[in-house]
């Protein structure tokens, strides 16, 4: 258990970081080829900035602030980027494998930006999911937080060498923000399992399954197609 200094008066996790992801998430879509967009081109991205500039004015630099609307919207957000994202993922997988030798190299191109969307989709997941969320993981800890979905490294460095230990969320009061749930998921789409941080729960270990084998089988998509255009 934390010691009761560390959980006082955290400042909240930065905004920014999640903010310039989906922003990224976002820019990937938009400049998808057109038959792996669904509807009109800017309809989806639109309706993502929206959202997304509603949750940065209520919480423009850290994550104080949260109420179920808010936590609603943030994990809608997230859905919507996802559900249009794999519909990407489907339509290029169908288009490698019964496209046109002239279109090869821009679909290979547009594989790479659904794969780095889908990227930040899990980390936006497992960041939103865990521990009840960015605003729960910091300022409600003296309330007790719900169980963990991941564990992390530091969860269980407090026995370490000292200089080691100091970052341990034991002795530090430390806990994951963006950054580390991105980091989860760049490891779990490149290695096609889990690395240094744990799936504890039954949802995070089908997210990162699923996450695995989307990777996977775009993977060895993209590799017969890439040897098809070298003949």
């Amino acid at each position: 258990m934390r010691p009761r200094s560390a959980q006082q008066g955290h400042p909240g996790e930065l905004r920014l970081p999640a903010a310039c992801a989906v922003l990224v998430a976002i820019a990937l879509y938009a400049a998808l080829p057109s038959q792996l967009i669904v509807g009109p081109r800017f309809v989806v991205p639109v309706l993502e900035l929206v959202l997304l500039v509603f949750l940065v004015a209520v919480n423009p630099r850290r994550m104080l602030r949260e109420n179920r609307l808010l936590r609603q919207l943030s994990i809608a957000l997230v859905l919507i980027i996802a559900v249009t994202n794999s519909a990407a993922l489907v339509l290029v997988i169908i288009e490698l494998v019964t496209g046109h030798a002239s279109e090869g190299r821009q679909l290979l191109l547009a594989a790479g930006q659904v794969w780095l969307t889908n990227i930040i989709i899990f980390g936006l997941a497992f960041w939103e999911l865990d521990r009840g969320g960015p605003v729960q993981r910091t300022q409600a800890r003296d309330k007790g937080l719900p169980m963990a979905d991941f564990r992390f490294p530091q969860d269980e460095d407090h026995d370490a060498i000292d200089e080691v230990a100091a970052r341990s969320s034991a002795k530090s009061g430390w806990t994951p923000g963006f950054v580390d749930y991105l980091y989860v998921s760049v490891t779990n789409s490149s290695a096609f399992s889990p690395t240094d941080t744990m799936p504890l729960s039954a949802r995070a270990k089908l997210l990162m399954a699923t996450e695995s084998v989307s990777a996977l089988v775009l993977s060895v998509v993209v590799i017969s197609r890439g040897v098809s255009l070298l003949k």
